[in-house]
């Protein structure tokens, strides 16, 4: 028996559990047949031409099959197996399980981390990425995934480069190869932690339409599907027909609705930790790095109950002014200090817990926490139309013509959080002051009090964003004979264009914010012409005809509507418009025989490709920032959008050739020479062999050089800002401040650079029919990533480690550079550079078996991943390692079984899926007390640990043959025991922090149980 040419596929086949038997079921299911549990599967060398069981085969006699090319691979060869892993999810698992979104389940691979989902990115405002579903294998990044539609790129639903793989037609979606491997010197740029390709139907016949429906045990985050395709063929199977069209409607749910949000459980700045002098971590005379320090408490406090406590809903005193303009201190600012304004501006009292920062243990958080926390959406609300349409035609044998167009439409809306501001300025005649607060001024010698508020009568700022995205594709391909040599050809011409309109909800206008916050009372003959005593904005006794309406700032539900209006700029709201475009022109020849050796024919693929990729945009001069002196300031809370215009193009030339060594081994090498017009040229390569030692036994390798170009948004981002808040060190206190990030391009970058090798085994036994086994190392070292320091970073190291190039990127109160510790910070640019090294190992595993049980048959699928390493490298701060990191890390481990039993016209399906516990920060020293001194890159900690979490799935469904088609039903069930997300403390820095889920949603489920019931008809 001759394996080499034997086809393999792979598919990926606080309320406690109330349903026990249902979990026992899955369980026995797994421990009696999932044994050889780890596994990877064997590329996808026949992944059309093998049956919808989509499990790896067992090897058959020899036989003629029909050639596939792999993802990964420009080679065209019977039964070839590829030597970078390939994982195959088929057309009957996508059907079995009823995503709500592809992405959904694509995300559930191990080897897929850190993916962005329209539940994840609410808080992508000013980027425009809110609402994206992409793909991140390795979580090496999504931009350093290259997603395919078909073999062939697809235009970037966002700047940054991202694809949203829902922009694909999921009806015609035949199967989703996953090449967990660099293919650079395949596809070019963007392929460094692999490719995600999704294969086209491009031979469907008949008429398949389905409706389907799914909720939340909680009765919410409902959504509703309808698909319909057609496909029919004339002229005797020449001319083919497909078309394809579906709506997808999902409510969202604007808050995070879950009990287990509600403990107040976050990362903050301990409020017993101190340098001062005399303060309980102060470093002795002559101290020694990392030793203990007598009675030093940690810098970081993990706890529960613990929120914010410099504001509130409707205002807390945080702060006040004398009359001589000095801070207030001691008893004047103790008498007003913690009062704050709750419904209706009545006055009360807080009782403070211990503070740091913008954190508070204990006390009233809950109420100084109310109206913000828990405020960003848990589900976003979206809508998507899409349609596809594809026509071919077979001149003849050695010519077929073709034509694609797609169309697909997102709107979606999410809430980023209730946007709290610190700082406001009360003055003592503000004619919403309750009196009783205005006699505690008087009483001592204050002039004005600064408030923190969550602003909850303006409503929870957000994005509303509408994409869409069009496709269009005309090509031929064909074969040919020249020299004796059988040759096949394809080339194709495509143009892309998303269209995004990205436009804020609830984001206020600060010089109006500012305008309607002075409000006093009319004097007597005032310019407005109103009466004595008519509450008015102080602007408007000297600028009469400014609009400016009071706001009531000093409680909740006390803001009139015309008030919420006027900041609100009249419902126009920060918006940028783009234009994103992709054009390819593409021609590739292949050849299975170019000359014969003693062990087959050589194979030779070769080609080039040019493309062009370019963004424009508008942006009204009102929603714009103010730029003076190279220092960016914001105009709107959120928003302040530039327009990013600009363009590059590539030209490339690649070849690839495989070389049959002996009988059952092959050596496999590509090479592609690319031209960026903005950075030059740069070679990727490839070396891979497979050896087929004995038919049981499978070994396979490869070494690669692999690319990322730098996307549009690196290169030509024009300055977009976005708010937030950073911790600023000020003597032995934390100081924290709100600023504008803006963020800029850099069209100095130059390509990454990742070198990638990889080793495996398959085991395909003959004494067990229908297993198979397969296990992959892979290690990735990229060097010259592109890259920026974060805000807070460049904070620590400007303030803590006194580093003057870190302080460059910093204004403050004082201008840009001036970074005295008594000036609030109020801007910094973050640029990207190419100063950053990544390192990545781990193993793959991955195993199936197929085998006849009763009057049915049993399939069984299992995957993990194990995640040695992921480093960090940039040179400024310590090396930082996220793998079993399960904040926004790499898990050590990540797996997912499964256990199917087919019977008849019924099939159901078990899944257990999920992530080995981790910890915060592999860099977080923890101890409780005699802690060493605590620093930037290696801050103490009370605790670093995180549990991991097991959920359990089931999907079952039953098809009804009739004489001219099927009738199906179905239904899946996520979650099936209600399993709460594990608690993950956020924090410290973020004002948004609070208003997120207390856990890491890209990990653990957040939604609870959910279910999918729907109906699909095929003729």
């Amino acid at each position: 028996m001759n394996t080499s040419s034997t086809a393999f596929i792979t598919g990926i086949a606080g309320r406690k559990a109330r349903q026990h038997w249902l979990g026992t079921v899955g369980i026995v299911a797994l421990a009696t047949f999932a044994q050889p549990v780890f596994a990877a599967a064997p590329p996808a060398a026949a992944a059309a031409a093998a049956d919808d069981a989509a499990v790896l085969q067992a090897p058959e006699p020899e036989k003629e099959s029909e050639e596939i090319l792999v993802t990964g691979s420009r080679i065209v060869r019977d039964g070839y197996s590829a030597p970078t892993p390939v994982s195959v999810i088929s057309t009957k698992e996508l059907k079995a399980e009823a995503p709500a979104n592809i992405s959904d389940f694509v995300n559930t691979l191990p080897a897929v981390r850190g993916s962005g989902t329209a539940s994840n990115s609410n808080g992508s405002l000013s980027n425009g990425a809110a609402g994206i579903n992409s793909v991140n294998l390795r979580n090496l990044g999504a931009n350093r995934t290259l997603v395919l539609f078909d073999g062939q790129r697809s235009v970037a639903s966002t700047a940054t480069g991202q694809v949203d793989v829902n922009t694909f037609p999921q009806a015609l979606i035949e199967r989703v190869e996953v090449v967990t491997g660099g293919a650079s010197s395949a596809y070019g740029s963007d392929a460094v932690s692999g490719v995600v390709n999704f294969i086209l139907n491009k031979k469907f016949k008949g008429l398949d339409a389905s409706v389907e429906t799914g909720v939340t045990t909680y009765g919410d985050a409902a959504n509703y599907k309808f698909s319909v395709t057609a496909g029919k063929t004339f002229f005797d199977d020449k001319l083919r027909i497909t078309l394809s069209g579906e709506y997808f409607k999902q409510n969202g749910v604007t808050t995070i609705d879950r009990d287990w949000n509600n403990t107040g459980f976050f990362l903050v700045n301990n409020p017993a930790y101190s340098t001062a002098a005399g303060g309980s971590c102060a470093k002795p005379a002559g101290y020694v790095a990392g030793t203990p320090i007598t009675g030093c408490a940690p810098e970081y406090f993990i706890t529960s109950g613990a929120g914010t406590g410099t504001f509130s809903a409707g205002g807390l005193i945080t702060g006040a002014t004398t009359t001589a303009g000095t801070a207030a201190s001691g008893a004047a600012l103790a008498a007003v200090r913690g009062e704050y304004f709750g419904p209706g501006g009545a006055v009360s009292r807080l009782t403070f817990g211990p503070s740091s920062g913008q954190w508070m243990i204990g006390g009233d958080y809950k109420i100084a926490s109310a109206g913000h926390a828990s405020s960003a959406s848990l589900q976003p609300s979206e809508t998507r139309k899409s349609a596809f349409g594809r026509l071919s035609y077979e001149v003849a044998p050695a010519l077929e013509v073709y034509g694609q167009f797609a169309f697909n439409e997102y709107r979606g809306q999410s809430f980023y959080q209730q946007t709290p501001t610190t700082g406001v300025n009360i003055a003592i005649d503000n004619a919403y002051l309750p009196q009783v607060v205005r006699d505690q001024m008087t009483a001592n010698g204050l002039r004005s009090i600064a408030i923190g508020t969550s602003n909850v009568d303006l409503g929870q700022q957000g994005s509303d964003n509408t994409r869409s995205v069009y496709r269009y594709v005309a090509g031929l391909n064909g074969t040919f004979g020249l020299a004796g040599i059988d040759w096949k050809y394809d080339a194709y011409y495509q143009f892309g264009m998303t269209k995004t309109v990205e436009k804020l909800t609830n984001a206020w206008n600060l010089a109006r914010m500012t305008l309607a916050t002075d409000a006093v009372f009319a004097p007597a003959g005032n310019a407005l012409g109103v009466a004595a005593g008519t509450v008015v904005c102080r602007s408007s006794l000297t600028n009469p005809t400014n609009g400016c309406v009071p706001l009531n700032r000093l409680g909740t539900g006390v803001a009139s509507q015309a008030a919420i209006n006027y900041v609100l700029y009249n419902g126009l709201q920060p918006t940028r418009e783009q234009r994103i475009t992709q054009k390819v022109a593409a021609a590739s020849f292949s050849t299975n025989n170019l000359f014969q050796l003693p062990a087959g024919g050589v194979s030779l693929a070769f080609g080039g490709e040019w493309r062009e990729e370019g963004i424009s945009g508008t942006v009204d001069p009102l929603f714009q920032p103010v730029v003076t002196g190279g220092v960016t300031a914001g105009t709107w809370i959120y928003g302040n959008y530039l327009a990013t215009n600009g363009k590059y193009n590539v030209k490339e030339a690649f070849a690839e050739v495989l070389v049959p060594v002996i009988k059952g081994a092959d050596l496999n090498g590509a090479i592609r020479v690319t031209d960026y017009s903005t950075s030059g040229t740069v070679v990727t390569w490839k070396a891979g062999a497979t050896w087929q030692i004995i038919p049981d036994l499978k070994f396979r390798g490869t070494v690669s050089r692999d690319i990322r170009a730098p996307n549009l948004q690196e290169l030509f981002a024009a300055g977009t800002g976005r708010t937030n808040t950073v911790n600023r060190p000020n003597g032995a206190a934390v100081i924290t401040d709100q600023f504008n990030e803006s963020t800029v391009g850099n069209t100095a970058l130059k390509p990454e650079v990742a070198q990638t090798y990889g080793v495996g085994a398959v085991l395909t036994p003959r004494w067990l029919p229908g297993f198979a086994l397969s296990v992959d190392y892979y290690n990735i070292d990229l060097s010259g990533a592109i890259s920026s320091l974060t805000a807070q970073t460049l904070v620590d190291q400007c303030y803590t480690a006194n580093i003057t190039a870190a302080c460059t990127f910093i204004s403050t109160t004082g201008g840009r550079g001036v970074v005295t510790p008594g000036l609030a910070i109020t801007s910094i640019e973050i640029k990207p550079t190419n100063f950053v090294s990544v390192r990545t190992q781990g193993i793959d595993f991955e195993g199936s078996y197929r085998h006849p049980l009763g009057p049915g048959a049993i399939t069984l699928r299992a995957l993990a991943s194990w995640a040695m390493n992921l480093s960090t490298d940039n040179g400024v701060v310590a090396v930082t390692d996220d793998a079993g990191q399960n904040t926004g890390g790499l898990p050590s481990w990540t797996y997912r079984f499964s256990a199917g039993y087919d019977v008849g016209g019924f099939a159901t399906q078990f899944i257990a899926r999920g992530v080995s516990g981790g910890v915060y920060n592999n860099n977080y020293v923890v101890c409780t007390t005699n802690c060493p001194a605590s620093t930037t890159d290696f801050h103490t900690v009370n605790l670093n640990s995180i549990p991991g979490a097991f959920y359990f799935d089931a999907n079952a469904n039953y098809t009804i043959k009739t004489g001219s088609g099927q009738f199906e039903v179905f239904m899946a069930i996520k979650n099936i025991f209600d399993r709460d997300p594990v608690l993950v403390a956020n924090g410290p820095t973020g004002n948004n922090t609070p208003a997120y889920p207390q856990t890491n949603r890209a990990l653990y489920d957040v939604l609870g149980r959910t279910f999918r019931v729907g109906v699909r008809v095929k003729m």
